[in-house]
């Protein structure tokens, strides 16, 4: 059983929760610092990239967390987190915790309104097709060498992986679909 963290500042903390425990885990809502500690992984959820930034600093996790990624804890950046993670950010906002290799645009695909559904196979992660469900959403504009690419959506990056870190511009916690959190599961098991 392992203890996977969510960052629960705002955000749909509480459906990776309802997932992480769904699979036999430990889903634990990370609000200080000092709860960083004993952790296995964490994952970084969608919401509000700007307010969780904020947040970060204001609490200040934001130093302690950048550490423990650079020092190898698995991370799962699902759409604001994957914004978090970025080096860079499209456009003039300075990003955040500056520790995966990518570039993102921020609000890529638009507006609320302009948020959408579509099922994929995503190789590597399932075999049959899954939802991904896009509000909002980022996308990568550009990855480092040592990126993998792992899905683009009508020729726009959406999921990437760098080591111990994920990133995907959808939200898998916003479907009855596990195959995402076991990916990321079994990443955790790669860095034990």
């Amino acid at each position: 059983m392992k203890n996977i963290g969510v960052l629960a500042l705002q955000g749909a903390f509480k459906e990776h929760i309802k997932i992480i425990k769904s699979l036999g885990h430990n889903g634990i809502e990370i609000r200080k610092v000092q709860q960083l500690d004993d952790l296995d992984g964490i994952i970084l959820p969608g919401g509000e990239s700007t307010v969780m930034g904020k947040l970060l600093d204001d609490y200040q996790i934001k130093e302690v967390l950048v550490d423990k990624i650079k020092k190898g804890l698995p991370v799962w950046g699902t759409c604001a987190g994957m914004i978090l993670l970025a080096n860079e950010l499209d456009g003039h906002e300075d990003a955040h915790l500056k520790v995966m290799d990518i570039k993102v645009k921020r609000n890529a695909y638009g507006s609320q309104l302009e948020s959408f559904v579509i099922k994929e196979v995503i190789k590597g992660v399932s075999e049959k097709e899954i939802p991904m469900v896009f509000i909002r959403a980022p996308y990568i504009v550009h990855i480092g060498e040592n990126v993998e690419l792992l899905h683009m959506v009508d020729g726009n990056m959406v999921a990437a992986r760098e080591g111990n870190m994920l990133a995907t511009s959808f939200h898998p916690e916003l479907t009855d679909d596990t195959n995402f959190h076991k990916y990321f599961i079994n990443m955790i098991d790669e860095y034990k």
